[in-house]
């Protein structure tokens, strides 16, 4: 089977979200636990093999701007993987500031819905490449999906597939999709969404929120993510990233080997 879209091999990426600081986790948003520095847990990952790295600043605000670039700084001096960063950016300013400090590339959730032609500018002014939108979605009971902002805590009006294609019209390189009713729950990847989702749209999409073993990898992408991010299942060292590039590779699926 080739899952190969765009000449990239299906990704595996690990998570960090961030609060002061420190790498934490959560189920659905809530109940944060310290799980550790995000300069070691990186540079853990990258020898684990990971592809990329996302660093979420989770509780960004402006007093812990400055902390956050410095982390990032840190990171980024030390990685040789793609390193992109989220929370907080609301300003072209922002993803300049980041990008600057290392950053290969910056995800934009609350400030995108906000404030749409920032995406377009950032696009325009870094490419393409460098923009990922962040999209949270919340499936409802009646099976349609809600696109929430600030962190999961506030719900829009936005139809969720509109929504998609916008981000991908105004020139977002890829799609970052959080299934909030998945996230820490260990169930798997909301597969059936993104088997529509990335069959609908032409750029990287990202499958996010809960993966808890290897083969919920494998699952995803067969259905058809270019991508898949987890974090807990890592953080809390029940599986390496080498260990689900081997069950990806035994189920013929090509991924980049160390």
């Amino acid at each position: 089977m080739s899952n190969i879209k765009n000449g990239l091999k299906p990704r595996v990426i690990v998570c960090l979200d961030v609060a002061n600081g420190r790498v934490v986790k959560g189920v659905n948003f809530k109940g944060l636990k310290d799980m550790g520095d995000p300069v070691e847990l990186a540079l853990e990952y990258q020898r684990q093999g990971a592809d990329e790295i996302v660093f979420l600043d989770i509780k960004a605000t402006l007093e812990n701007r400055a902390n956050a670039l410095e982390t990032v700084t840190q990171v980024a001096k030390s990685l040789s993987i793609p390193f992109t960063v989220g929370g907080g950016l609301n300003s072209y300013q922002d993803v300049s500031d980041f990008l600057n400090a290392g950053a290969d590339k910056v995800a934009l959730n609350s400030a995108a819905v906000k404030n749409p032609e920032l995406i377009n500018q950032i696009s325009q002014g870094f490419g393409a490449q460098c923009v990922v939108v962040a999209v949270d979605l919340d499936k409802q009971n009646n099976g349609s999906y809600k696109v929430f902002i600030n962190g999961g805590h506030k719900e829009t009006n936005l139809d969720a597939f509109a929504w998609l294609h916008e981000v991908q019209q105004r020139g977002a390189g890829e799609v970052l999709l959080t299934a909030m009713h998945k996230d820490g729950t260990g169930s798997g990847f909301d597969n059936d969404l993104m088997k529509r989702i990335a069959s609908d749209l032409s750029i990287q999409v990202i499958a996010s929120g809960g993966a808890a073993a290897p083969y919920h990898f494998v699952e995803t992408f067969e259905a058809g993510s270019d991508a898949a991010l987890a974090a807990g299942m890592f953080h809390r060292g029940e599986y390496s990233v080498q260990q689900v590039k081997q069950e990806l590779l035994q189920n013929n699926i090509e991924v980049r080997v160390c």
